[in-house]
């Protein structure tokens, strides 16, 4: 059964258990409505944030919140970069076609200048920083973070022409405190540490889910429970397994999902059981 059955069956706006879930609609992770709205703030004086923790803890959606939040604000330019990974070349000619600017990846140097000028201009005329985010950050080559550090730096370190979030895993900081990218680390302003989530925390998420996507009832309450305390305190291991509960039972035809179906799937089998050996007479 496909997913737009398994919508239409259940009376669900979306699949609320798969990544393409719409930005106004995302769960916000408990401590990151401050951070978003401090970042909001640095829109107009620039520099640099950080969100990171551990794989499957709603990193890149709070960047996707975030991204959304801001391209409401007028006049303001969003730029979300695509191959963190580029060597330095192919990083100038991606900023180049973020920010509408021509670039030749040959005249580095001319690069350099066609970027800060056409900051510097958006600064001047709508007094807004234009935005960068990269997710997965650390892929980023310290030799590409070097020069961003470098490129939005203006007048002696006195003013920022731009504003970048990056957003990455726990090597992110590791690599802030080497000599080489000390001085990008020490730039960095807000910080967002993601932390697992408690399985009070994972229900609360599931139940807000559940009722954005239009069907609260979906789910029984000791279903959602029992999620919640077998998701190793991690989203993406919920939404793998919601997923894989919202298809089985879209499968069977069930009219709503519970405890049963959840132990039908994930609870572990003995598939050949040991016979007794009888004791000889």
């Amino acid at each position: 059964m496909n997913n737009t059955d398994i919508r239409s069956l259940y009376g669900l706006k979306y699949n609320p258990f798969l990544p393409d879930v719409p930005p106004e609609s995302l769960f916000a992770i408990p401590g990151t409505q401050r951070f978003a709205l401090r970042v909001q703030s640095l829109a107009t004086q620039g520099g640099f944030a950080l969100i990171t923790g551990d794989p499957g803890l709603g990193k890149s959606k709070t960047l996707q919140q975030i991204a959304h939040r801001l391209e409401q604000i007028p006049d303001l330019t969003v730029g979300v970069m695509q191959r963190p990974q580029s060597k330095l070349g192919d990083f100038y000619r991606e900023l180049g076609e973020l920010f509408n600017v021509s670039l030749t990846p040959a005249n580095r140097y001319g690069g350099f200048k066609a970027l800060r000028n056409r900051w510097k201009n958006h600064c001047q005329s709508t007094s807004l920083r234009p935005v960068l985010l990269i997710d997965e950050a650390q892929q980023v080559s310290a030799d590409c973070l070097t020069e961003l550090r470098l490129l939005q730096s203006h007048h002696f370190d006195s003013q920022n022409l731009l504003f970048t979030i990056l957003c990455g895993d726990n090597r992110l900081p590791e690599r802030f405190r080497s000599a080489e990218l000390l001085p990008l680390g020490s730039r960095i302003g807000p910080r967002l540490v993601l932390l697992p989530l408690s399985p009070e925390q994972l229900q609360n998420y599931l139940n807000f889910a559940l009722d954005q996507a239009g069907n609260a009832q979906l789910m029984t309450d000791e279903l959602i429970h029992t999620l919640a305390a077998h998701a190793a305190n991690n989203l993406r291991v919920l939404n793998q397994m919601a997923a894989e509960l919202l298809a089985a039972a879209a499968e069977q035809n069930l009219p709503r999902i519970d405890e049963s179906l959840f132990f039908q799937l994930f609870s572990p089998t003995q598939t050949n059981p040991r016979r007794k050996r009888s004791l000889p007479a």
